[in-house]
């Protein structure tokens, strides 16, 4: 059987990060979560090749003009992309994975994957979502500002999702967030390849 690709956006800030990493936690022998490759440096705390693949512009460039994503974007000022042949393996293994990427990102894995699955998280208010950036202490006041400008584009991209939450109260939104992924279990699609014995033996 396949697995289900899931697409997961929001701006920076909205907390999709905490949120995937605890889905893929709450699902570990079902769900993989894609790491992507990135030209932005590494933080502080970062493992390469757990958190991201981190290459040089000129690496990227040449996996990038190979074929090799199945989507890639800049996004201030950095390249990030998620590598094809990795999804599509896991996939065909019968795990679902989660990809963590932004609007321009899931507008390319819908034109070459169009069975994808798109989430799309929001703040609870754009005080909260600038909060929020201030409080990860990662950032200085111009990046913050540059991505509070950029953030109502972004949420604009909402309505190109199957899938909307509002991360106001983080239990609640990971609860909606695995409801989607039992639902998508429970689809026939899914159910015929999992019980296709049953349903032969019942249907004999």
């Amino acid at each position: 059987m396949s697995g289900s690709l899931f697409i997961v956006a929001a701006p920076s800030g909205a907390g999709k990060t905490s949120l995937v990493n605890a889905l893929v936690e709450k699902y570990p022998e079902t769900m993989r979560l894609s790491i992507s490759h990135t030209t932005r440096a590494k933080r502080d705390g970062e493992v390469d090749g757990q958190d991201y693949f981190f290459v040089s512009q000129d690496e990227f460039a040449q996996m990038r003009d190979a074929g090799a994503f199945l989507e890639s974007a800049t996004v201030f000022d950095n390249s990030y992309g998620t590598l094809a042949e990795s999804v599509m393996t896991q996939l065909k293994l019968g795990l679902d994975v989660i990809l963590e990427i932004d609007w321009q990102g899931a507008q390319q894995i819908r034109n070459n994957y169009p069975e994808c699955i798109g989430i799309f998280i929001l703040p609870p208010s754009r005080a909260a979502l600038e909060q929020r950036l201030r409080g990860r202490g990662q950032d200085d006041d111009d990046i913050i500002a540059r991505r509070m400008r950029d953030a109502k584009n972004e949420m604009s991209h909402y309505v190109e999702f199957d899938y909307l939450i509002v991360n106001d109260d983080f239990d609640v939104a990971l609860d909606e967030l695995a409801s989607i992924i039992s639902a998508q279990r429970n689809t026939i699609g899914v159910q015929k390849q999992i019980k296709q014995d049953l349903l032969i033996e019942l249907l004999a």
